[in-house]
This record gives structure tokens, C-alpha cells and sequence, in this order.
């Protein structure tokens, strides 16, 4: 069974950062330093590890006025489709819920959305094209 737990850690969070290089911008040959910003440590970072290894992870950062939002989610190309994102959802959720937003939103890749649909998150609007590759769009849910 896997668990998902939270970190501030600076050696999980450098695996962590690692992993969202992996998966989300190393196939498109993109900078590693693409997959971070100056809110990392003031954010909650979820993650799974299997073998002393990060597997998974996502990130929830409180945009303010009860709204927070989910970024840099990322699984491990060998647990795709194992059901760790949605553990990483409900984490983020309840650690959202803990910290009093009402809201969450994102911004999910096109091959994404089904993904995030199922776990109750709505397409407010067709968002940007990253790259001018990777359409994205804007999902929310409430989640008080």
C-alpha cells in the first residue's frame, strides 16, 4: 500500500523536483528549473515514495482569498495508472481543507482533464498552449 505524505525537506523536495523534470519537461527538452519557483517552501508538497524513491508528487500553494491550486503533479512513468494520483489529490484536499480554502483550481493538461474529472474537478475554460505544444485548461472544485 502506498502512502502519501508531505515534506519540507530539502533532499525529498530536490527528488521531488527531480521527478516533475522527468515526467513534465525533460521529454520536451526543456530547463530543469522550469519545474520550481520562489513559493516551494511555503507550499505543500505531497509525495510517495516506493524504495526511498519518489513516485509521485503534487503540489498545492494558497493563492489567497480561500483559493489554493494544484501544480507540478507527476508520477513516475513505471506506477502510471496505479491510482497514486488520485491519492495525491486527496491529500492535497484534505491539506487544503486544513488551511481553510474553499476552492481549489489548476491548470491540467488536455491529457489530463479526464483524470481530473473523475476526481470532481470542472473545466472553467480553455486555458493556454504551453510551448505552443500542450493545451491546458483551467479546472476547479470546491471543496468546503
Amino acid at each position: 500500500m502506498f502512502e502519501v505524505e508531505i515534506t519540507k525537506d530539502k533532499i525529498i523536495i530536490d527528488q521531488i523536483i527531480d521527478l516533475r523534470y522527468n515526467i513534465l519537461r525533460k521529454p520536451w527538452n526543456k530547463s530543469k528549473d522550469s519545474v520550481t519557483d520562489d513559493l516551494e517552501i511555503e507550499s505543500i508538497n505531497a509525495f510517495i515514495q516506493f524504495n526511498e524513491k519518489v513516485i509521485a508528487c503534487g503540489r498545492l500553494q494558497n493563492n489567497g482569498n480561500g483559493i489554493g491550486q494544484i501544480r507540478y503533479m507527476a508520477i513516475d512513468n513505471a506506477f502510471q495508472g496505479q491510482g497514486l494520483g488520485k491519492l495525491i489529490i486527496k491529500k492535497l484536499e484534505e491539506e487544503a481543507k486544513n488551511i481553510g480554502l474553499r476552492v481549489i483550481e489548476l491548470q491540467a493538461r488536455e491529457n489530463a482533464v479526464e483524470f481530473y474529472k473523475a476526481s470532481g474537478y470542472i473545466v472553467k475554460e480553455k486555458s493556454f498552449i504551453l510551448w505552443d505544444i500542450i493545451q491546458h485548461y483551467l479546472m476547479t472544485k470546491s471543496i468546503y
